[in-house]
């Protein structure tokens, strides 16, 4: 059983700041691989309809490492699961690298199952934040480390732009190489963190699994956060390939990544203000109604400003959406039951999402782009409309 105490209010600060850093480093490996792994595939891969799935095998990436990432932390401590995830990021780059150069559709999926464990990680700094910390504090704490991701919006474009040339016969080659750096870099950010785990004596300890998912409105907000990335993943696969087949360069595609990254971890600074304000779910609502607004800006046109507003409303929705529904997360667990419960959560919002990331290439390869916007609204209203039920439910209780 892993055992937790308080960290100072100091210990508390250093954590939030290395984690917050780390968190922008490694969402700028996730902003490289969105807005070039589609663009690659669709120059390397053997079909034009399988141009999206290195966006697949990177959130399969993502999936298929929480839950031994999750056994890792709670065997070894949270700094371990760190260490090897920042280590599949530095492998990520230099492979990704290597098969542009040799034009290797099969290890570029490979590149990008490797980022996707990295990414799986590097979303644990989210909850990691939160431990040693006041019930009072957590939603701030983990919100703030959430905006940090904010730098991500800027770094990750900037290594496109910047890279993308530097190597004529090998586009994106260079930017690939620079990512794996960028991960480098988060490793040594990341080895001064403070454990809040004071001892570890077993594997084992809390409620059975059936106990804690029973509590009642867990399955909600779960299915709620699951929505809400599933959504943000499946328009931002599809949107840089629907830019480039409809004619605009890669600098406005790549600025208008880097306004939705800006916008996804911008909100960060003061969600945690409005979930202890409002409460978590009315905020994780919030989030859904903002994405709906998204599809809908996506279907007013194809001009570049439609994609940028699509893409902004886009990562608001998902800021709220998916720390609302985390920061919600946090009450159905004891600290022993940390690693096991929030491993389960984001496997079910990874496991969705490589659905709606498959699925986005295909739909936007047959039948457009308004096909894919359309196909998002099902499940947000259905996340929407669990949410209010939720809430009712609650009030003929009381």
């Amino acid at each position: 059983m892993t055992t937790e105490h308080a960290l100072s209010i100091s210990e508390q600060n250093n954590n939030i700041i290395r984690l917050a850093a780390a968190q922008a480093l490694a969402g700028a490996n996730s902003v490289v691989f969105y807005a070039t792994g589609a663009i690659v595939g669709n120059v390397i891969a053997p079909s034009a309809s399988l141009s999206t799935l290195p966006i697949t095998m990177f959130v399969l990436g993502m999936a298929a490492s929480i839950l031994p990432f999750g056994a890792l932390a709670k065997k070894e401590g949270r700094k371990a699961a760190f260490m090897t995830g920042t280590g599949a990021g530095v492998i990520t780059g230099l492979t990704a690298a290597l098969a542009v150069v040799l034009g290797s559709f099969l290890l570029f999926c490979l590149a990008a199952f490797l980022g996707g464990a990295y990414a799986a990680v590097a979303l644990s700094f989210r909850f990691a934040a939160t431990d040693g910390v006041s019930h009072e504090r957590r939603a701030r704490a983990l919100s703030l480390v959430m905006g940090g991701g904010v730098v991500a919006g800027v770094i990750g474009p900037m290594l496109v732009t910047g890279t993308m040339n530097l190597w004529p016969p090998h586009t994106f080659a260079i930017t690939f190489i620079a990512q794996a750096l960028v991960a480098a870099i988060s490793a040594f950010i990341l080895k001064g963190v403070i454990p809040a785990e004071s001892a570890i004596t077993t594997t084992s300890g809390g409620r059975p699994l059936r106990e804690i998912i029973r509590q009642p409105g867990f399955a909600r907000t779960v299915f709620s956060g699951a929505v809400t990335y599933m959504v943000m993943n499946f328009l931002m696969t599809a949107a840089p390939l629907s830019m480039h087949m409809h004619g605009i360069s890669q600098e406005a595609s790549n600025l208008g990544i880097q306004w939705h990254v800006i916008a996804m971890y911008g909100p960060g600074f003061f969600t945690g203000k409005l979930i202890n304000r409002f409460g978590a779910m009315r905020v994780a609502a919030a989030g859904l109604l903002l994405t709906a607004g998204s599809v809908v800006a996506g279907l007013s046109g194809t001009e570049v400003h439609h994609y940028w507003l699509s893409l902004i409303l886009l990562g608001l929705g998902w800021n709220f959406g998916f720390i609302g529904a985390s920061a919600k997360i946090i009450d159905y667990h004891r600290p022993e039951e940390k690693t096991q419960v929030q491993s389960l959560n984001d496997f079910v919002v990874f496991g969705v999402m490589i659905v709606g990331s498959f699925s986005s290439g295909a739909l936007l390869n047959l039948y457009g782009w308004n096909a894919v916007l359309w196909g998002s609204l099902v499940p947000v209203g259905l996340a929407f409309l669990a949410i209010i039920l939720a809430r009712r439910d609650s009030s003929a209780r009381n």
